[in-house]
């Protein structure tokens, strides 16, 4: 099936993850592909992300990137939760938290970046602006003040989609906000933090600490907390370092030592814990993939089924021959099974910070048994796997 795309021009908006994923496997089938960031460079922020099953792993080993990915695993933390005094509640095993492979984000996209950027064209620091779907391709207009026509226009750009905006209609027709924030931070590592994340909790609120790996003597802090639906600029660092400090003002622990670092940081991951619901994630010539599509905000198997996600769609267009009505429909109606196995119940705030005092220790009770654990352990994989995943085309 190999080079069945030959000629066909396809525009992939996001830079991040599953958009370079998208960009290997369009380009392996012979596709002209072109990759527009909005940011100037690879972001180097973000939480590991972790892998689990065969279907994940298969399609990491047919990209040819697994043993890559595996030289440069983080090996997972366990995550241990503590009271006030930091004696242990209960602890999840690395397993749990990590997958079977977990890899910093930024080193992840870097990799994928690396292995499609000989094959594809890469433009950072430019977004598109304006779409127009016509009988002969997508007409997309720039910020930069170019325009090109491209056969089909892929919006991998996060849960805050630009393409999904400009080709589905406004964020707040899709995007529901779930009552949560989250936060991270790195901050100097004068508290004695070790790999395994311990995170301290009260009603509605969450804060953890783990050393950071990837830089000496470095912690990184990460906080979920319940709120509403805030007013803070997505660009207004100070803003949302003021609303983070409010929001777990009073906390006892470590908590007044990292808002000490918090202060003090150089960067910050800040969003709403959100969740997509998304009628179509294809019009015409246009597709939506991974967080744009079906994204929950630190859901736990985002990046992997985005990852699938790039397999299926360039191999439904490959096996159309790049005919996009019927590549498009294959591709909604398997992933939409899949995705929506996990993405429908996924719900990260309510887990890492129950709303109530009752809710917080039911759920420290249910993790403190072992059978509890097993059971959602065993649940997590089965949820990553899809047995009747089509072999396309083994790639490498």
């Amino acid at each position: 099936m190999a080079a069945t795309l030959n000629g066909y021009r396809v525009l992939v908006s996001g830079g991040g993850v599953a958009g370079p994923a998208l960009a290997w496997w369009l380009a392996h089938h012979g596709a002209e592909v072109t990759v527009v960031e909005k940011a100037r460079a690879l972001r180097e922020s973000g939480f590991a992300v972790d892998f689990r099953g065969p279907t994940h792993l298969g399609v990491l080993a047919k990209m040819g990137v697994l043993d890559e990915l595996r030289e440069i695993q983080t090996h997972g933390n366990a995550m241990c939760s503590v009271d006030e005094q930091g004696r242990e509640i209960f602890t999840l095993p690395a397993e749990f938290t990590g997958g079977e492979l977990e890899v910093y984000r930024r080193d992840l996209s870097r990799v994928f970046y690396e292995h499609s950027r000989g094959s594809c064209r890469y433009l950072f620091g430019d977004e598109i602006v304006e779409l127009t779907d016509a009988a002969d391709g997508v007409r997309v207009s720039f910020a930069g003040g170019d325009t090109q026509r491209y056969d089909l226009v892929v919006g991998a750009d996060g849960l805050h989609s630009a393409v999904r905006r400009l080709a589905f209609g406004p964020e707040s027709r899709f995007v529901r906000h779930l009552g949560y924030h989250i936060a991270g931070w790195e901050l100097p590592n004068d508290i004695g933090a070790d790999r395994t994340s311990r995170q301290f909790n009260q009603p509605g609120r969450m804060v953890s600490v783990a050393a950071d790996l990837r830089v000496a003597n470095t912690a990184g802090a990460m906080a979920v907390f319940r709120s509403g639906a805030a007013s803070v600029g997505w660009h207004d660092q100070d803003a949302q370092k003021a609303f983070v400090t409010a929001a777990l003002d009073g906390m006892g622990w470590h908590v007044p030592r990292l808002l000490a670092g918090l202060a003090d940081a150089d960067e910050l991951y800040f969003d709403a814990i959100a969740r997509v619901h998304a009628p179509h994630w294809t019009a015409g010539r246009v597709a939506l993939l991974g967080d744009a599509a079906w994204g929950v905000t630190l859901g736990g198997m985002g990046v992997g089924t985005g990852v699938v996600g790039a397999y299926v769609l360039a191999g439904e267009l490959a096996a159309a021959r790049g005919a996009h009505a019927p590549a498009l429909a294959a591709y909604e109606q398997r992933m939409r099974r899949f995705a929506g196995r996990w993405q429908r119940g996924a719900h990260p705030g309510r887990f890492l910070a129950p709303a109530t005092g009752y809710g917080l220790a039911l759920r420290n009770g249910m993790f403190a048994n072992r059978m509890v654990r097993k059971m959602m352990l065993s649940s997590t994989q089965s949820l990553a796997t899809d047995a009747g995943l089509p072999d396309y085309e083994p790639a490498a």
